[in-house]
Order: C-alpha cells, then structure tokens, then sequence
C-alpha cells in the first residue's frame, strides 16, 4: 500500500515513496497475461495457415483425413472416449516419469520455468489453444499431403529445444505424434487427436506451475 504524502512538505520532513513498484501497481507489466495473449494470436495464426493450406489450396476438409471420412461424419461418442483414455495414459506415463527419474523432474521444472508465472486458467486456456491448432495443422492440414511419419516428425522438430533437459519433450512429442496421427488415420477426423492433445496439455501444464514454478492467483 502507497504512503499518501502531502503536496506541501513541511521543513526537512523527507517523502516516503515505495523504492520498488509493487506487483499489484497497475502500470507495473504483467508478463502471464503478455505470454498468455502472445500465445492465443500465434495459434491462431497457425489454424489459420492450416485452413488456408488445407481448405484453401486443396478445396478438402481440414477436419477430416478424406473426403469420405467428411461424407460419413465422425462418432463423437467413440472418438471422444478414444481421445480421453490415450490422453490421461499420457499423462500418467509423464507424471511417473516427473515423479520417478531425474531426467523427468529436469524437464518438469525447465518447462515450469519456461512457462512463467501463469494462472491455472490461463494454463488451460493455452493447453485447449495448442491442441486444437496444432492438430488442425500438422494432422489436418500436412498430414494428408506429406504423409504419416513426415508430419509426425514435423510436429517432433518443432518441439526441439536445443537444451539437454529439454531433450525428453522431443522425444515425448515424437511418441504422442505417431499416436495422435495413427488416430486421426484410424478415425478419419481430429475429434479423438484433439481431446487428447488438450487432455494432456490441460493437465500437465497447470500441474507443472502448481509443483514446481509460481502460478498467479486466480482471481
């Protein structure tokens, strides 16, 4: 709380003035929000890029593997059950992984640091952001055009981060990749790649600042 002073000091009486804005400061940056806007418009330019490559160049649907997966619809109730088990095995397997080896725990608290102070909202707004778009671009949209293992190891490429503790993502991206592709092959649309790229997101992300980084407070 700011010391209020008079406008007219009186004799040598010095003002008390905070050194150092405090965090509530209105014109003091908030870098979750920043991160959290900055992150909302680069996926949307990536959905965006995915529908122009996709719709625009090739006149197929961006949700659907063919023409006639489009023709004969998705099974929501089979596709959305089939995304929620592969995406909660994930996040199992990397919860033990943080929980019962070094390299896990690395990776968790580079990632935490990487993340920022964010809200858990915020995490979850960004893991459905990243799910949807992601899927929407390197299984909607390359995947029909360049193939199973050349998207799959598109979408492992841009999960590199040239730091040893960073190196399990990428292989972590790889394997959930070939699984989110072999989905969308198998169930001819995004729905069940989708759930559970943001099963996973959703739910490793607001754990991730909650364990080991500083989460704003939700308000």
């Amino acid at each position: 709380m700011h010391t209020v002073t008079s406008n007219r000091p009186r004799g040598n009486e010095a003002k008390l003035v905070d050194p150092v804005p405090k965090p509530t400061d209105p014109f003091v940056d908030d870098p979750g929000p920043n991160f959290v806007r900055t992150g909302i418009w680069f996926y949307g330019a990536m959905a965006i890029v995915a529908v122009l490559w996709r719709t625009g160049m090739y006149s197929e649907p961006i949700f659907f593997a063919t023409q006639e997966d489009a023709a004969t619809g998705p099974s929501w109730r089979n596709d959305v059950a089939l995304g929620l088990f592969v995406g909660f095995v994930f996040v199992a397997l990397s919860n033990l992984a943080t929980r019962f080896t070094e390299w896990g725990e690395n990776l968790a608290r580079a990632m935490a640091d990487a993340l920022g102070p964010i809200s858990t909202a915020d995490a979850i707004l960004l893991a459905f952001a990243s799910g949807l778009a992601e899927e929407m671009l390197f299984r909607g949209a390359l995947q029909p055009r360049v193939g199973l293992v050349v998207a799959t190891v598109l979408f492992g490429i841009v999960h590199f981060v040239p730091r040893r503790e960073f190196l399990p993502w990428t292989v972590f991206a790889l394997v959930v990749g070939y699984c989110f592709a072999v989905m969308f092959e198998y169930t001819g649309n995004l729905i069940a790649p989708v759930v559970a790229h943001t099963v996973i997101n959703g739910i490793n992300l607001p754990t991730l600042v909650k364990r080991y980084g500083t989460p704003e407070p939700d308000v």
